[in-house]
């Protein structure tokens, strides 16, 4: 796919690498290449930098006439975690995203497939960066090709419990607010 950027009367033209993938339907197709150098230590540092300065990326890959409102896209970098093998960085239509089990689905197979990972038959186990932390992946593989997929995602947690605050107009109330697997990043 080729990018072309316009900033002010300057044309800049780049070529990304897509790989088409599913997961049961789900669009959740990954870039390979192209992106270039994104700063950060992390997946969520860099996800927070592809938010803040390359957020055409993210339109290109998922706006019409390339994407649609179902459609997902990740983008594989190296990691510099010790125990993980690759990170992504997952992009949704309308914000970036800490982690879905479809796009790990999507990005483990297509490392494992295209051999950018090594394929052990009849499982790879995985450990993959995510800006919602380490996931770590069983892949059932037969034939060079992945045929299934199970991950155990990162833990929930209780961040408070019968915490109160004060409800303008209503008087103190107690919450629990509590982490169950996704946080949002809105564009």
């Amino acid at each position: 796919m080729t990018l072309i950027e316009t900033n002010t009367n300057q044309r800049i033209e780049h070529t990304l690498e897509v790989v088409g993938a599913h997961s049961e339907g789900e669009v959740g197709n990954v870039v390979l290449s192209g992106v270039g150098e994104v700063p950060g230590d992390t997946m969520a540092e860099k996800s927070d930098f592809l938010k803040d300065h390359l957020d055409h990326i993210r339109r290109t890959l998922l706006y019409e006439p390339r994407g649609a409102p179902f459609h997902a896209a990740n983008i594989i970098f190296p990691s510099k975690h010790p125990d993980a093998d690759a990170g992504f960085v997952l992009l949704q239509v309308a914000k970036y995203s800490s982690m879905s089990g479809n796009n790990l689905i999507c990005v483990a197979t297509v490392l494992l497939e295209k051999g950018i990972l090594p394929m052990q038959e009849p499982e790879t186990n995985l450990t993959l960066e995510t800006p919602a932390g380490l996931i770590r992946a069983r892949c059932r593989c037969a034939n060079g090709k992945v045929e299934h997929v199970e991950f155990q995602n990162t833990p929930c947690f209780v961040l408070y419990s019968e915490h109160p605050i004060e409800v303008e107009g209503f008087g103190a109330i107690r919450v629990d607010v509590a982490y169950g697997g996704v946080i949002y990043a809105l564009v």
